[in-house]
């Protein structure tokens, strides 16, 4: 069985870091592309980042030079480094990842970026 599971999530004053992990089970995830998305209260899913199995990774203009995005193959999992985290960062934030053309999503881990 496939299973995403974020963690890492919190309360961060503006301009604080947060690393949030995604660990994947179920298969070997190391071929994947993995991405992160985030949902704000009110608002749809949105694209944040995402990498290759080769390590090639993709941002989201709002927090390109702000993010970094990583992976540990051997762990199965998927780290995204936040720094100088702004209140528009609160959000749920979600990984994904296709597995035979299908998606799987995690359950998500709050972000809070609040004084």
């Amino acid at each position: 069985q496939v299973q995403l599971v974020e963690s890492g999530g919190g309360l961060v004053q503006p301009g604080g870091s947060l690393r949030l992990s995604c660990a994947a089970s179920g298969r070997d995830f190391s071929k994947n592309v993995i991405g992160w998305y985030r949902q704000a209260p009110g608002k749809g899913r949105e694209w944040v980042a995402d990498i290759t199995s080769g390590g090639r990774s993709n941002y989201a203009d709002s927090v390109k030079g702000r993010s970094t995005i990583s992976r540990d193959n051997a762990k199965n999992t998927v780290y995204l480094q936040m720094n100088n985290l702004k209140p528009e960062d609160t959000a749920v934030y979600y990984c994904n990842t296709l597995y035979l053309g299908r998606p799987y999503w995690g359950q998500g881990t709050q972000v809070t970026v609040s004084s």
